[in-house]
């Protein structure tokens, strides 16, 4: 942990070090100046998150995730109010910066106090070694993923018009929020729990099928759901003034969730140690990202998030590929795991979309197809007798007693 920590330091502050002296390219290439003090100071967040990185490594190792939902709460509620308050005095994207910076030293802190590892001034040369041959691999595709998946954002917000750009990411931060935390607590429980069944590749395949079933039975009627009730929930929320953003959210929400799906496949490859493969992935994904793109770019913004759709369905097929030759897991079995929670979706979203042509308050309409929604796939659930489902229901009954 200390050998990582040192190495991980390391490249956080060579990281700072880019950002501050390119801060002015990147505020003249948006022609906005304020974007230089902004990236020196929320780039600090690095060198701390180098630190905070390895703590929860060491929670999720360890399983310690009731300790570190209690530990972590407190910054979550004091950096949101902080945020808040910020933003109503009219700070502007500074209220964004002190709610990132204060969530994360708060949590580092707190984390000092309630998990056991401490830094110690011990280095190990073989550990660095064999942890870089792996990580170097992973580092290299995460860099890749988070660059182009920042470079949609990059190219609307220079080539159309600001409130193309407010609107592409306002539909995207609906889909972010849900998807993002079931993917952040989902990951952070499935990787170590399938590193320690890497010696009996049997029970990581049951594991792993089980895993895909469960999250396609949630995943797929929150993405179904959102995407029917994208514009009552928009303007419920947000008023009429951002309804050009329910199509984005729409496709994006798409595109999340199908992704989310395929991530669990890249993350049973990290977990048997094939970060060759991995990097590989990226190779054969990214070429068909930029042409996607690009074709996106030619036509419109809504045409960048529809392209977007197609490439999470290429990404999960490419993802699942490895599993067949790595864990014996065909497309056929993987069709098998999720197959019922998709019909039961379609059904669903088809009979709660009928309530738009006679409800026209978008607050009822909102309500309403909410609580049918959830109504009609528990039904449905009970009727197809779904595995996921007899399995969720009997770890709640086992939970009661």
């Amino acid at each position: 942990f200390s050998t990582i920590f040192f190495c991980s330091f390391a490249v956080s502050i060579v990281i700072y070090v880019i950002l501050f002296f390119t801060a002015p390219l990147i505020a003249d290439f948006y022609s906005t100046p304020i974007l230089v003090p902004i990236l020196r100071v929320f780039s600090l967040r690095i060198p701390i998150s180098s630190y905070n990185s390895i703590q929860h490594a060491y929670v999720s190792r360890n399983m310690l995730f009731k300790k570190f939902f209690f530990s972590t709460l407190f910054g979550t509620l004091l950096s949101g109010v902080l945020g808040v308050v910020a933003a109503y005095n009219g700070l502007g994207a500074w209220a964004l910066i002190i709610q990132y910076m204060t969530n994360t030293i708060v949590d580092t802190i707190v984390l000092r106090f309630t998990i056991q590892w401490r830094i110690k001034f011990k280095f190990s040369l073989k550990s660095a070694s064999d942890l870089m041959k792996y990580g170097w691999k992973i580092l290299a595709a995460d860099l890749s993923g988070t660059f182009f998946e920042q470079l949609r954002s990059l190219i609307i917000g220079k080539i159309y018009l600001s409130s193309d750009l407010a609107y592409y990411n306002r539909g995207k931060s609906f889909s972010s929020l849900i998807m993002d935390n079931i993917s952040t607590a989902m990951m952070s429980v499935l990787f170590p729990e399938l590193s320690n069944k890497v010696d009996d590749i049997r029970q990581l395949k049951n594991t792993l099928r089980g895993v895909i079933s469960i999250m396609s039975y949630v995943i797929f009627p929150l993405i179904g759901g959102l995407v029917v009730v994208a514009h009552p929930l928009t303007v419920v929320l947000l008023t009429d003034k951002w309804v050009m953003s329910v199509p984005y959210l729409q496709l994006l929400a798409i595109a999340a969730g199908i992704s989310l799906i395929g991530n669990i496949s890249l993350q049973s490859i990290k977990a048997i140690g094939r970060s060759d493969v991995v990097l590989k992935l990226e190779f054969i994904k990214k070429p068909v990202y930029v042409i996607l793109l690009v074709v996106g770019v030619l036509i419109s913004p809504l045409a960048i998030a529809m392209t977007m759709v197609i490439y999470s369905i290429y990404s999960s097929i490419a993802n699942a590929r490895p599993l067949s030759r790595l864990v014996a897991y065909s497309y056929k079995e993987q069709f098998q795991d999720i197959w019922q929670s998709f019909i039961m979706t379609i059904i669903m979203c088809l009979l709660i979309f009928e309530f738009k042509l006679i409800i026209r308050n978008d607050f009822e309409l909102l309500v309403i197809q909410v609580i049918v929604g959830v109504i009609i796939y528990l039904c449905l659930s009970v009727f197809f007798r779904n595995k996921a489902f007899l399995y969720v229901k009997s770890v709640i009954l086992r939970r009661g007693k």
